[in-house]
């Protein structure tokens, strides 16, 4: 920091009122930050103009050419220079800036292109004659004749060309090309009625993106769009969402825990149709897997939250990728509460991806050659029998008796027809296999109890609630401004056993605490509470503590691996897992059982 010379004398700095090109440059930095931010806007607009249609056609990762044709409403000739003016829109006529229902409505998109690029569009109005403007670099030309089918057709050259300073920002064509693309995604998913192309014309034409526009109800035509832009995994794997709390309307697909991501790149999060990356639904959809992924997997969800728009507030970032709800806590409610009904109603269920796994890890990743028939040592007629009996093989009693493998006497047959079928052995004194009635099971007997002991735990802790022990000293905690947000939220931590009150200003007076925890540091616990609240707006630390104990006694209380099961245990086990949520994953997310299908397991033996 330099500081100032008193000897020198500065003059006073005057206020001047900025021209018309650097508003709109500056503008156009606010709104596109990127070829990615310019394809959003144009999309937007032409979902807004009402098109069933919308091909967009790029090259050099859209830092050259930028191309997005609709068959939407069009531009009346004489609104085109008006269109390219700074604050001019047809989406709202501004006496009611919470009344929004639709994607722009600010009248900044076309002139902040306009300003940094080479714009031209051509328009047609139904029943009307084609149109064309262009604007290089905010320098707007005369409307002329064009020859056009109705709609419009908006083409950017050479973006950031009037402010080059900025394309040095920019990443390579391969990665702007990725991040155009997940946006174009996103819109796809937003609107299922509508079809959407990608082409990139850097080097001749190559589809990137293609999705047809779907048909049939709301949510059917929802999960066959996810299943075009997703993959078919995921719709698969994902259960329906639908909930409805206080005026807010959440709706989409939710994968199952055992369809985790390493990272968070499956959550596309919508509000009345509008894409956004709010921190405070992240945190919503995180908090309602808390319970069934560890912290390094993240849950895969597409969800929609509909709502009155005077209930939220999308004027909040010029890219308007932020929203601000008017009652926060019932939008994180909502979200949690929905996912964890639509988990728990989806029982025991685990995601097919885990028997695909299981088929990838039997393969060997390097083949022995292929030895053929007249290549084997021949071997005597009168030992062919001999050469296949339990003793050749290393178990002196044949394959029943195999020390590691302990086989049940057969149940009843109808015992196949539940969902996870009927034991038949127990090997490795951990792994229980049974047969369904079109393929087998393999469950870990261990990871399944520990999962049932923990959901029967923490129902007990609900119905009876948390037990507190009282500290003989009340611990006082110097919070300084942070104390009064956590004095807001006392009636919550109290059921969960934390009780605390204010003790003079800015300190917080610690006077009970779960007693299942034991000697924890309050200090540290409260603080951990408070930068959960500034990260998420809501905190679930304690919570999380108290689940965590819960797991852990779980966990010791569970079936240990190497004690041998009985034929009626193996099949309790596996009708109390048929009867409790969550239990197709254990307490860190992990698939609690394999099931195969008798067709994968004849394509393993080259059945099939």
């Amino acid at each position: 920091m330099h500081a100032a010379d008193p000897k020198i004398s500065r003059e006073v700095p005057r206020i001047r009122q900025l021209d018309e090109g650097a508003i709109n440059r500056i503008a156009a930095g606010e709104v596109v930050e990127r070829p990615a931010s310019a394809v959003k806007e144009l999309v937007e607009n032409a979902i807004d103009a009402g098109a069933r249609r919308i091909d967009i056609a790029v090259a050099d990762g859209g830092k050259r050419v930028i191309r997005v044709t609709d068959d939407g409403c069009g531009i009346p000739a004489e609104d085109l220079p008006l269109a390219m003016s700074r604050h001019a829109t047809s989406k709202i006529d501004g006496s009611d800036l919470l009344d929004i229902h639709t994607f722009g409505f600010r009248g900044e998109a076309l002139p902040s292109l306009g300003a940094v690029g080479r714009l031209a569009i051509t328009s047609r109005v139904a029943g009307g004659e084609a149109a064309r403007i262009e604007v290089s670099g905010g320098k707007i030309g005369a409307v002329k004749p064009a020859a056009g089918q109705p709609g419009t057709v908006v083409e950017l050259r050479d973006l950031f060309y009037a402010t080059p300073a900025r394309l040095k920002f920019l990443r390579t064509d391969r990665a702007e090309m990725q991040a155009l693309t997940d946006v174009v995604k996103r819109l796809a998913m937003a609107e299922p009625y509508i079809r959407f192309s990608l082409t990139d014309e850097s080097e001749g034409l190559r589809e990137v993106f293609s999705v047809s526009a779907e048909t049939g109800e709301p949510m059917t035509a929802l999960s066959r769009r996810l299943k075009a832009v997703l993959g078919v995994e995921f719709a698969e794997n994902a259960l329906p969402i639908d909930a409805e709390r206080e005026g807010l309307h959440l709706t989409g697909y939710a994968a199952l825990p055992t369809y985790s991501r390493g990272s968070a790149v499956q959550q596309y999060l919508f509000v009345n149709g509008r894409p956004v990356r709010d921190k405070l639904l992240v945190g919503a959809l995180r908090g309602a897997y808390m319970d069934f992924l560890s912290r390094d997997r993240h849950p895969a969800a597409v969800l929609f939250i509909d709502c009155d728009p005077h209930l939220v507030d999308v004027n909040v970032h010029p890219a308007k990728t932020e929203v601000r709800f008017r009652e926060p806590g019932v939008a994180r409610g909502l979200i949690v509460s929905g996912l964890r009904h639509a988990l728990a109603e989806a029982g025991h269920r685990a995601s097919t991806t885990v028997a695909g796994e299981t088929l990838g890890a039997f393969r060997a990743p390097s083949p022995e050659p292929r030895v053929y028939q007249m290549d084997r040592p021949r071997v005597p007629a009168g030992r062919a029998f001999e050469s296949l009996s339990g003793d050749s093989l290393g178990f002196p009693g044949g394959f029943a008796e195999s020390a590691s493998a302990r086989v049940e006497p057969e149940p009843e047959p109808e015992a196949e027809e539940w969902p996870l079928g009927a034991a038949r052995a127990h090997v490795h004194e951990n792994y229980v296999i049974a047969q369904t009635a079109d393929g087998i099971v393999i469950v870990d007997a261990h990871a399944a109890h520990e999962r049932l002991v923990y959901e029967k735990l923490k129902r007990q802790m609900a119905e009876n609630g948390v037990t507190t022990q009282a500290l003989l000293v009340p611990e006082i905690v110097e919070l300084g401004s942070d104390a009064p947000r956590l004095l807001d939220m006392a009636e919550d931590l109290e059921r969960l056993g934390l009780v605390i009150e204010a003790f003079g200003p800015g300190a917080i007076a610690v006077r009970e605490t779960p007693a299942i925890l034991g000697g924890v540091s309050v200090e540290g616990m409260l603080r951990d509470i408070l930068d959960e609240l500034d990260d998420q707006g809501q905190s679930t630390a304690l919570q999380a503590r108290l689940e965590a104990i819960l797991s852990r006694v779980a966990c010791h209380g569970s079936v240990r691996t190497g004690r041998r099961m009985r034929s009626e245990e193996m099949n309790a086990l596996l009708r109390e897992m048929e009867a409790t949520p969550h239990s197709g994953q254990c307490n860190h997310g992990r698939p609690t059982y394999v099931e195969l299908k008798l067709s994968d397991i004849e394509r393993l033996f080259g059945r099939r």
